[in-house]
């Protein structure tokens, strides 16, 4: 449950930066926002991971950089650059609806390249969970207004993608904390870990940024702008990605899928009480479809965790 509850607080963060999104998205480039994010996540972080910070870096072998780099890219770079140009080709409600792919794409890349299991009680919690995104976002209720578009065809193929990267993120993850798991000096320790994949983003995010004039964008801006980058880096970047590092090496893929679903159900919560947007019965019914797959999902963790402590004995 420990593992749960820290993957559920990274899913619910990472819900949050679309209403930081909000903000800034029209006012800087995308390379910008991740640039400036990730840099006032690594001020937080690299104090905060001190002497670990260099041990990590000391300890780590090829593999673990080769793994942290895909990370990088996939999980941070890829993820916010598809997502971010894609929102600018497509509306809300249909991005919303192909980020929502995000479980179902986690789960089946667990069954093809981790080679993991889903029982009866995990699939019924990730149907519901995929169940409850799709009618948050009004997929099943067309009378919403949030149907497809071929007009935006091309935004919203740049918002699968951005699924489809964070489900390759996930995966990532989990194949790093499992062999980690078996080597001799142990799992990486999540802030130093999360540290480096920043610093690594922000490598990939610095030259592109230059390119959209970010001193003049940044000039430009007002406080409440300045607030959501804050929130972006310290918030979004740094504590959601301690939160999930410290939860992926607790729980398997198909977990994390599921709890993906908060995801959604934050956006949801904070478009209302922060924007004041308005939400129909469907949304609400699909936010506890949300919870109803997280609580089937703990009872998968738990039978796993008493069947692993009877065959101690």
């Amino acid at each position: 449950m420990k593992g749960m509850l820290y993957l559920a607080g990274a899913f619910s963060l990472a819900g949050s930066s679309v209403i930081a999104a909000r903000f800034v998205h029209d006012k800087m480039g995308v390379f910008t926002i991740s640039a400036v994010s990730l840099l006032f996540a690594l001020v937080c972080l690299v104090p905060l991971g001190g002497r670990e910070l260099v041990r990590t870096i000391r300890r780590c072998t090829a593999r673990d950089w080769i793994f942290l780099c895909v990370q990088a890219l996939f999980g941070v770079f890829l993820f916010r650059l598809f997502l971010l140009f894609g929102l600018s080709r497509t509306s809300a409600g249909e991005a919303g609806i192909l980020t929502g792919a995000t479980p179902a794409v986690t789960v089946l890349l667990a069954l093809l390249l981790l080679k993991e299991t889903v029982n009866r009680a995990a699939a019924l919690g990730i149907l519901s969970t995929v169940g409850g995104v799709l009618l948050i976002q009004g997929l099943l209720t067309p009378e919403s207004g949030n149907a497809f578009s071929f007009s935006h065809l091309w935004g919203n193929a740049l918002v699968l993608c951005a699924a489809i990267s964070e489900s390759l993120f996930n995966i990532f993850s989990r194949r790093a904390a499992v062999q980690t798991e078996g080597s001799s000096a142990g799992p990486l320790d999540p802030i130093a870990q999360t540290a480096i994949v920043s610093a690594l983003a922000l490598i990939l995010c610095v030259v592109p940024a230059l390119f959209e004039n970010p001193l003049s964008a940044l000039a430009a801006i007002g406080w409440s702008e300045w607030l959501a980058l804050v929130w972006y880096g310290p918030f979004v970047t740094a504590l959601a990605f301690i939160f999930w590092y410290a939860g992926i090496k607790r729980c398997d893929a198909s977990t994390a899928a599921a709890l993906s679903g908060m995801m959604p159900f934050t956006a949801l919560l904070l478009s209302v009480a922060v924007l004041g947007e308005v939400a129909g019965w469907q949304q609400w019914t699909g936010g506890l479809l949300v919870v109803l797959g997280m609580v089937l999902i703990g009872g998968k963790q738990r039978l796993v965790r008493k069947v692993k402590q009877a065959g101690s004995f």
